[in-house]
């Protein structure tokens, strides 16, 4: 329930406590302190350090700058796995031999930084969470769902499913992939299923990693070993849907030998250190981005193939944009919901976010095809690439989060 004394007026409201929401407003009480008002809206109350969640994100180098700028990267690195190398391999799931077609070191090249970082989800969104709850200018309304809202002279009338009414110059929806902002903002979206499932977990494993990382391409889809600290890794794979039904309903054995097949005798013997995780995959797009006094950001706008693992720092991506544009815009005495800045902020992030995801699709749809001229052709591409040091240095350097038109966050630069 919402407390007594909470005001009724906020200068942002925020539908959604997730990464891309705490991010948002982490960012702008960086930037503001008590000098702005945050609504934080929340449909469940969850204690964040018990959420069961086997998930772990590849933070680019990006990410960690804008996560070191807003003060929340000395809450993540001790359980930060930097990743030094990634392999390669294309191949059979019954294949003998798994040669490496693809191995380069993962380090920006100007100052030797790592260019990503693997950091489970619950630390994430723990460290965010912390950041952001406790800070006096926010007001966190959880539980609360939005029953409606509509667009007033100079604010945003937001009506809680409780019967609470509040106003903000600006509602942000930051929800996830199903979205009920963007719903009752008639916002619709573009997008198909892949027939694959998503399927998460946890191993401890004999072999130190060395902080590689290895992404094998598997005819039912990619099988990504991400290191984390000490001798684990998060495997996060996808698989034909009918496929992954049958391993999901297999027992602990059954299932630890569905991963040891894959994992290919890579890193000695294994055991499961964490639950198991599932999701059908779809890839969609927001047909638009903003609406008068709404944006959206994070999975609400668009949601992509984990193949690059990459979404999560897209969506830090448009929560340090937006943050970027409502910051520069007040100090100049804006409207941080009129139509001028919530256009610059759909015109920088949306070709961004399209370009990414019709980029993870296509690696999707080629790295998926088991036939023999296919797999032929992009072997020889990998190879090619292999024996290019600097194409694959601008691949490093795309995964890092540090090309194109970054926001100042990820320049660790202060709004």
């Amino acid at each position: 329930m919402p407390p007594a004394t909470m005001p009724s007026r906020f200068d942002i409201a925020i539908s959604g406590a997730s990464f891309a929401g705490l991010a948002f407003a982490r960012a702008l009480l960086a930037a503001f302190g008590s000098e702005i008002r945050i609504a934080l809206i929340d449909r469940s109350v969850r204690n964040r350090a018990a959420l069961p969640d086997a998930r772990a994100f590849a933070l680019s180098a990006g990410s960690r700058r804008m996560l070191d700028m807003l003060g929340v990267w000395s809450a993540i690195a001790a359980e930060a796995e930097p990743v030094r190398e990634i392999e390669i391999t294309d191949s059979s799931l019954d294949a003998g031999i798994r040669p490496i077609l693809l191995r380069y070191d993962n380090t920006v090249e100007k100052d030797g930084e790592p260019a990503s970082h693997i950091v489970p989800a619950p630390v994430l969104e723990r460290a965010l969470y912390d950041a952001v709850a406790s800070d006096p200018a926010v007001t966190l309304l959880v539980p609360a769902e939005i029953a409606r809202f509509a667009e007033a002279v100079s604010h945003m009338a937001i009506a809680l499913r409780d019967g609470t009414e509040i106003a903000a110059s600006l509602l942000v929806g930051a929800e996830g992939r199903r979205s009920a902002s963007r719903e009752a903002a008639n916002i619709k979206t573009v997008g198909w299923r892949y027939g694959q499932t998503a399927i998460v977990t946890t191993i401890a494993h004999e072999h130190p990693h060395a902080g590689r990382a290895i992404q094998h391409f598997l005819p039912g889809g990619p099988f990504a070993i991400l290191p984390l600290t000490g001798n684990r890794a998060c495997l996060t794979w996808s698989e034909e849907a009918n496929e992954a039904t049958r391993i999901l309903a297999l027992d602990d054995d059954a299932f630890l030998a569905e991963v040891e097949t894959r994992v290919a005798g890579r890193l000695g013997a294994l055991s499961l250190a964490g639950p198991r995780q599932s999701w059908p995959l779809e890839m969609h797009l927001a047909r638009a981005y903003v609406a008068p006094r709404f944006a959206l950001m994070g999975d609400a706008a668009h949601g992509v193939h984990p193949i690059a693992g990459q979404g999560v720092n897209l969506a830090f991506r448009d929560a340090a944009a937006l943050a970027e544009i409502v910051a520069d815009g007040l100090r100049l005495g804006l409207d941080p919901g009129s139509m001028e800045s919530l256009g610059r902020y759909e015109t920088w992030r949306r070709f961004d976010s399209f370009a990414s995801a019709a980029a993870f699709d296509g690696l999707n749809t080629l790295f998926s095809n088991d036939a023999l001229l296919v797999r032929a052709a992009r072997d020889f591409g990998l190879g090619l690439v292999d024996r290019l040091p600097a194409l694959k240095r601008r691949f490093v350097a795309e995964a890092a989060g540090l090309t194109g038109d970054l926001p100042r966050l990820f320049k660790s630069e202060r709004l």
